[in-house]
């Protein structure tokens, strides 16, 4: 073994390892690989890896400055120098990333990184759809030549863009000025699959830089806790305070759960349209802080509420997680960085649904299929399906729990049996709850919410054909007249909640046999889903109970 070689192995012994004397081990067994150039690819990650486990979980003040020293220069070593090529696609700064990214954050990169984004030719398989768009694209006098023949689809969009600006930039810019609707565009642009590369620069996205300074720190001087939490214990003995943060905050927070994103390959819709004025932090006061992030109003789903969440661990983004909340309930997607799996993960699930309890007042929890391993490889590789069980979440599904039954049945027989993958998409077919209380069946994951968005495209159909438009105007005067509520006093985003709301309104089974206050109490409801909070939606809708049971017939 040679002498980097195993200067990495005796850190990795180190890494997981903390208690007494352990920072100087671990800082000793460091300062010489600042040094030393590793041979290879893979020796370069491990390394950089710790580094990152590390700055999340610091032992003191002394290991933190080499940590920080070293990741800052990581991009400038020799050994990354010497193996970049491959290590692109890791998220190392001053390595190269590729992904067919959705339209707005294409537009975000481009916007704010436009020498960095290009066009990667090599892997666009459709070009000829773009081919067949520029006359979309570019100014009516421009047919005369787009029209024509003799160039390919990389030749025209060299000639069309400015010397100044890359061929990503240039064609993310034309599409933001096509006259059509947002979702129009969106649609468009995401039906070629545009494969990007972004070439690294100084503050282009890199998990090497991933930091929140504005974070809670505390030093880990006591191991972690790996151990499995009671579910319950977990969310009724939490301790957590739940602050606003400013706009500006809020925007360099929705800023940073992209980049967080994008560094991983990644899009995700609720932090894409990311609202600067509805973010908060979750502290738990021991450095692990939640940065809670909601969706514009435009962008709302008509009923279920859904959030994103950064999990950070000392100023530093671990993970993120997806809530989807209505009835009491919340639909939870949680994801842990590859950096920091294992460890911690278990607890901090834990203190994940004690905050969804408290911000949603949710006491049943769904998992959904594709987070368990359903069409799911990396979910079925790792298991996840057997993370769930062991916290306590169980199937509803008929099939889904005498297939469960026969697996345990197996482990019992066979000590050194495991669940195949192939067998972990079975099991994960169908969602996984914990219950708080009760259960019962008026909940996320179990409801068919769908047959509400069917009752109300049948009234539609049957009341205005084809002319929806003039059917969401109807339906929202006659909503505001049923609901004393006048649609000149509503803030832009209210108008839009009351517009998606007033189908529904005219749908629900005797609304007009309501009591006065009750109908008040809809119009609140509705008014919540375009307001400042989403949060504040769920709350009085979960309070408004013959709401909630006419939601729930429409649904049965």
């Amino acid at each position: 073994m040679t002498r980097p070689a195993r200067l990495l192995r005796d850190l990795e012994a180190l890494k997981d390892s903390f208690g007494t004397g352990r920072a100087e081990q671990k800082l000793a067994a460091l300062l010489p690989l600042e040094r030393v150039a590793l041979p290879d690819a893979g020796q370069v990650r491990r390394l950089h890896e710790i580094l990152c486990f590390w700055r999340a979980y610091p032992e003191s003040p002394e290991l933190l400055e080499c940590v920080e020293r070293m990741l800052d220069e990581f991009e400038r070593r020799a050994d990354l120098r010497r193996h970049r090529r491959a290590l692109d696609d890791s998220g190392i700064a001053g390595t190269r990333l590729h992904f067919p990214f959705f339209w707005l954050m294409a537009l975000r990169l481009a916007e704010r990184w436009p020498g960095s984004i290009h066009i990667d030719w090599d892997a666009f398989t459709t070009h000829a759809r773009l081919a067949d768009m520029l006359h979309l694209l570019t100014p009516f006098t421009e047919t005369l030549g787009t029209d024509s023949a003799g160039l390919s689809t990389r030749e025209w969009l060299q000639l069309l863009k400015g010397p100044d600006e890359t061929d990503a930039a240039f064609l993310c810019r034309r599409f933001e000025s096509m006259p059509v609707p947002q979702a129009t565009r969106e649609f468009l642009f995401e039906g070629l699959d545009v494969p990007f590369r972004v070439e690294p620069g100084e503050t282009t996205p890199a998990r090497t830089r991933e930091r929140w300074p504005a974070g809670s720190f505390v030093l880990q001087r006591r191991p972690l806790d790996t151990r499995r939490p009671d579910l319950r214990a977990a969310v009724r003995g939490a301790r957590m305070r739940v602050r606003s943060v400013s706009p500006a905050q809020g925007r360099e927070l929705v800023e940073l759960a992209n980049a967080l994103m994008v560094a991983r390959h990644r899009d995700l819709l609720v932090f894409l349209h990311g609202d600067e004025h509805d973010v908060r932090i979750v502290d738990f006061g021991d450095g692990l802080q939640f940065a809670c992030i909601g969706a514009a109003p435009e962008r709302r789903f008509v009923l279920e509420s859904v959030y994103g969440f950064i999990t950070i661990k000392n100023r530093v983004p671990i993970g993120y997680v997806l809530s989807n909340s209505l009835f009491g309930s919340s639909e939870i997607a949680y994801n842990v960085f590859d950096t920091f799996r294992g460890g911690e993960a278990a607890t901090i699930y834990g203190r994940v649904l004690a905050m969804v309890h408290r911000l949603f007042g949710a006491d049943c929890f769904a998992v959904d299929p594709y987070q368990m391993g359903h069409h799911n490889h990396e979910g079925q590789q790792s298991g996840a399906w057997w993370f769930y069980y062991k916290l306590g979440f169980r199937p509803r599904d008929p099939e889904v729990r005498t297939l469960v039954r026969e697996e345990l049945a197996r482990m019992e027989r066979d000590r050194g049996y495991r669940t195949s993958p192939a067998r972990i998409h079975r099991l994960a077919a169908a969602p996984m709850f914990f219950s708080l209380g009760r259960s019962r069946p008026d909940v996320v994951g179990a409801l068919p919410l769908e047959q509400v968005g069917l009752r109300i495209s049948a009234m539609l159909a049957e009341r205005f054909g084809a002319d929806r438009e003039e059917g969401i105007r109807v339906c929202a005067s006659e909503s505001a007249r049923l609901l004393g509520m006048r649609l000149s006093r509503l803030s832009p985003g209210e108008r839009v909640a009351w517009d998606r709301w007033g189908p529904l309104v005219l749908t629900l089974p005797g609304v007009a046999r309501w009591t006065a206050a009750q109908r008040r109490g809809l119009a609140a409801v509705i008014r919540a889903k375009g307001g400042r909070r989403e949060s504040d939606f769920v709350r009085l809708f979960d309070r408004h109970a013959r709401l909630r049971g006419a939601i729930r017939d429409l649904a049965r």
